[in-house]
Formats: structure tokens, C-alpha cells, sequence
């Protein structure tokens, strides 16, 4: 059987990394004759555009699987969506998946983190540390496309840094004071800490691992730069968005984070 699971990666020489590793898409026909959902219900609930965004001067990992297939920012025993509850209330499957693509998932994610694991540690026997900005985005308008947005309740950009050791705060700090020195749209940008979501599975297993020599900053973007309902995208908020993280990681460059 080929393989159940694409990424890509490109190396440079960097101890930064910038993950997506929701904006895919891709359904394998192995399994696509299985999922009840349609296209636009699958793209409502993944992160278009945020490969787009992270397309920095940095080391990159792109997934280009959609999440509805196999997530890898879930523990490997939830990383197939088998109940609505792992879903947003969604039945993904139109019937049980056979245990021989299930067993193939569930070795894809073990391959996944096993590669993932091989490239934070190489980074750090380079550089002695590791960055990790892990974009992300999510839905604020659940109810209808015409919803306003309750923007108390959903920041422009939360940031999940829960599960970091308390030594990384000097970067955490960094990161939030160059956003906060920033505009975008021509206003001042709301970004809180771990208010919708604080890291997911993938931030806990790096900082698990390796959380002595580096930190994960889970960036997730409200999505202001897209319809949600439609997945019609807004380019230049996009472009906005990737011009931030540009700016804030040229800052993030600049601190002695070995020194930390």
C-alpha cells in the first residue's frame, strides 16, 4: 500500500521551524471512498492558506494530507476521527474503516513523529536550541457565514504556549511585544495567550522531548483572512498575516535565546 500520508520539508540552515500542518487537503482514494463529507465541510474544519503564511526564510513542514484523514496534531489513538465528537459533531466516515487502513494511519503518525523527532534533534545538536512557530487558524462564525464575530471571546491571534517550560518566556514575551508593535489592517492587533486553544498534540510531544532546548509558539489566526463558510480567500490579509510573522521573526532572531 503507498504511503497514507504527505509532507513535505525543506531544510535550511536555521534552529527556526514554521509548521501548517493542517492546511492539507489531499484525501487519498484508498480512504476517500469511505468519508461521507464533501469537500467544503472538510475545508470549514482545516487551515487553508496558513502553508501560505508560513513560508519563511526558516525550516518548514507543510502537511499536505487533509486532518480528516489523519491528524497529527492528535495522540496517535485520535488521530482518525471515528466518533462526532472527535469532529465538531461531524460523521466523517460513511462506514467503519477496514482495520488494514486504520493500522496504516496509525503507522503513518508513528512515522511522522518519528521523522519530526530525527529534525528537532538534529537542529539542536546544530544550533543548541530549537524555535518552533506552529500556525494554525480557526473559525469564530459557528453558527452562520452572517454571525458577527465576539471579539472578547475570540482574539485576532491566540497564542498557545501552555505547555512551555517557564524558561522560554523571554521569547514568548518577544514574540507578543513584536505583534503588539505591529498593525494589521491599519489597527492594533488583539493576541492573547491560550484563550481558544493553548498547543496541541504536536507542541506537547516536541516540548515533552525537548522542551529543555526550545519552545513551541502555537500561532493561531482567527480567520479574518478568509470566508470561513466558503473558504474564499482574502489575499492581502494573507499576505498581511505572512508579512507579520516575517517581522516578528527577524525580531525573534535578534535575543541571545541560547543564552536562555
Amino acid at each position: 500500500m503507498t504511503p497514507l500520508f504527505q509532507y513535505s520539508v525543506k531544510l535550511v540552515d536555521s534552529p527556526f521551524w514554521a509548521f501548517a500542518i493542517h492546511d492539507g487537503h489531499q484525501v487519498d482514494p484508498a480512504v476517500e471512498q469511505f468519508i461521507l463529507l464533501d469537500e467544503t465541510q472538510r475545508l470549514r474544519e482545516e487551515d487553508p492558506y496558513t502553508a501560505s503564511m508560513a513560508e519563511l526564510p526558516i525550516n518548514q513542514l507543510f502537511v499536505a494530507t487533509s486532518r480528516f484523514q489523519l491528524d497529527v496534531n492528535r495522540k496517535e489513538e485520535d488521530s482518525v476521527y471515528l466518533r462526532p465528537e472527535q469532529a465538531w459533531g461531524l460523521n466523517v466516515w460513511k462506514e467503519t474503516l477496514p482495520s488494514t487502513v486504520l493500522q496504516k494511519l496509525y503507522e503513518e503518525h508513528k512515522k511522522f513523529y518519528q521523522q519530526l523527532d530525527n529534525y528537532i534533534q538534529h537542529t539542536i545538536d546544530k544550533h543548541g536550541f530549537f524555535v518552533a512557530l506552529d500556525i494554525h487558524s480557526y473559525n469564530a462564525r459557528r453558527i452562520s457565514e452572517e454571525q458577527p464575530i465576539d471579539k472578547k471571546a475570540n482574539p485576532q491571534i491566540n497564542l498557545g504556549t501552555h505547555y512551555n517550560d517557564e524558561k522560554w518566556r523571554l521569547v514568548i514575551d518577544k514574540f507578543i511585544e513584536s505583534v503588539q508593535s505591529q498593525q494589521l489592517l491599519g489597527e492594533a492587533i488583539d493576541i492573547r495567550e491560550n484563550v481558544k486553544f493553548k498547543g496541541g498534540y504536536l507542541a506537547q510531544h516536541i516540548l515533552q522531548k525537548f522542551g529543555d532546548r526550545g519552545c513551541v509558539l502555537s500561532v493561531e489566526y482567527r480567520k479574518d483572512f478568509m470566508n470561513e463558510w466558503t473558504g474564499l480567500p482574502y489575499q492581502p490579509v494573507i499576505l498581511e498575516y505572512k508579512q507579520l510573522l516575517l517581522h516578528t521573526l527577524k525580531d525573534l532572531q535578534k535575543i541571545d535565546i541560547y543564552g536562555v
